[in-house]
């Protein structure tokens, strides 16, 4: 059987998103991992792969997962794309009829939200156009757009050049420093409650007609000249009158005089007030609600734009290491905190491994980023990581583990610390060694585990510094419970060095 997935349901689960993030039973993150891309592909910058969704792919994307901020409800914003307005431009106008027997008359599209009928100005007023001159003269194409809406008219308002704009809504500028993008614009959060919009809320009339076009006149007789008024519109609402002008007996304007009321379906009921015949119009019903009730159903709101903002590490915020590379951002939600069943909520969490290091080479360590350091924790057992940062002043080292490190070789080699992969031990067994060798800049150095040490914090030269993760006996575990939670995007992208003179503001459209 012929069926469709509406419009209104990627509309409406937008919207349930933004209402997810808001709830405790909810929490969502976005990462930052994939410190060694060009490992995966050796061109990967210049050709990066597309993300394969899969579970395969989302066990690898556990195993290098660097760090994660969480998302709140000031993080998130329905967007839709962007349309500045440019003169010269032929708008579409706002129909409720485009589909794909009736395509829009510029984009070819067959439905509203592909069409351009909404514009934002220079001052980030965004405008949805009623009439954009749209007549038989111009095959209903319009015509170009010459004079830039500016009013903030809770009505429709004529501009000289013939187009007729609603204002909607002005973008805030906290939503353009965050939620602002080349290829979206926000929309205001929570329309129905929000106060910054209640006028134009309030002011919006549930199947008021504003406009009325003519579609053909080629056939049309009229015993008239001259301005004919109090022609009705006949529906399902009531109220409803335009005037009619006549040029030669022929229908050359409409102007809706009164748009009534509660319209859903309409026609302009010429006939009984004037002899003759051979004239069609269309009754442009408004959106749901009219025009500025809905602002979500009146653009189409069907895309949500999560924000993040990526801090350096510093001695209050060390869930971010820099020194090294990511190239995958993504999403996770409803992650666990590592060694429990408790729902993860902490505001921003490290997902690596740690090491707090000891030994005369520690203060001045320079590893190897993405080199191995190794331990053998007991007879034919060695554990085996790869670096990601080092902090020479605390002596953290950090790292990650993936099946590269314990899996055949591209020739077949089976690994010879073996097919499990062994954790760094504190407490070595039989054969056994606190000792770490790690791959510098110029060979190896060999460490220690620090044993003794337990905390969450370390004091060098009275100066206190934060770790992010709780240390035991030397050695700390993620923050994230390994394949807890869903992984609801995946972006891989070119490999972005964090230094301590950055910071990233990331920005992901998810489209519904």
């Amino acid at each position: 059987m012929p069926a469709v997935i509406t419009d209104q349901i990627r509309v409406l689960n937008a919207s349930n998103f933004v209402s997810g993030i808001s709830t405790t039973d909810n929490s969502y993150y976005v990462f930052i991992g994939l410190p060694n891309a060009t490992e995966v592909a050796t061109d990967w910058n210049t050709n990066t792969p597309s993300p394969v969704d899969n579970f395969d792919q989302y066990d690898d994307i556990y195993d290098t997962l660097i760090s994660a901020k969480k998302v709140t409800s000031n993080d998130v914003l329905r967007v839709i794309n962007k349309t500045s307005w440019t003169s010269g431009t032929i708008y579409e106008m706002y129909r409720h009829d485009y589909s794909i027997n009736k395509l829009s008359p510029q984009t070819s599209s067959s439905n509203l939200y592909s069409s351009n009928y909404y514009v934002m100005n220079e001052d980030y007023r965004v405008y949805s156009c009623i009439y954009n001159g749209a007549a038989p003269s111009n095959n209903g194409k319009g015509i170009v757009s010459l004079q830039q809406p500016t009013h903030t008219d809770l009505q429709p308002r004529l501009e000289s050049d013939g187009y007729i704009w609603k204002y909607l809504y002005t973008i805030k500028p906290s939503e353009i420093l965050k939620f602002d993008s080349a290829n979206f614009m926000p929309v205001p959060t929570d329309w129905e409650n929000n106060t910054d919009v209640v006028d134009v809320r309030n002011a919006a009339v549930d199947g008021k007609i504003e406009v009325i076009t003519i579609e053909d006149v080629t056939s049309a007789a009229y015993q008239f000249n001259g301005t004919k008024n109090n022609v009705p519109i006949r529906g399902d609402g009531d109220g409803g009158l335009a005037s009619v002008t006549f040029l030669n007996g022929k229908p050359s304007a409409v102007q809706v005089t009164n748009g009534g009321s509660g319209y859903s379906f309409a026609t302009l009921d010429l006939d009984s007030v004037v002899t003759g015949a051979g004239a069609s119009f269309s009754v442009i019903i408004p959106p749901p609600g009219g025009h500025g009730g809905d602002v979500y159903k009146e653009l189409g709101s069907n895309k949500v734009l999560v924000y993040s903002r990526i801090e350096n590490a510093d001695v209050t915020n060390p869930d971010f290491p820099t020194g090294n590379q990511f190239a995958r951002i993504g999403i996770l939600k409803n992650p666990l905190e590592n060694g429990s069943t408790n729902l993860l909520t902490a505001s921003s969490v490290v997902n690596l491994p740690a090491i707090k290091v000891d030994g005369a080479a520690a203060s001045s360590l320079i590893p190897s980023l993405d080199g191995q350091i190794t331990q053998t924790v007991g007879v034919g057992s060695t554990a085996i990581g790869k670096i990601v940062s080092y902090d020479s002043t605390t002596q953290v080292l950090r790292y990650w583990q993936d099946r590269s490190l314990a899996k055949d070789n591209s020739a077949g080699t089976k690994p010879t610390y073996g097919y499990s992969l062994n954790k760094f031990n504190n407490t070595p067994g039989s054969g056994g060694s606190t000792s770490l060798i790690v791959a510098t800049t110029s060979g190896t150095e060999t460490l220690t585990i620090d044993t003794g040490f337990v905390g969450v914090s370390t004091i060098v030269n009275s100066k206190t510094y934060y770790f992010g993760q709780s240390f035991t006996n030397g050695l700390a575990e993620p923050e994230i419970k390994k394949h807890s939670g869903d992984i609801i995007y995946i972006d891989n992208r070119p490999e972005v060095m964090r230094a301590t003179n950055q910071r990233e503001d990331i920005k992901i459209v998810l489209e519904f």
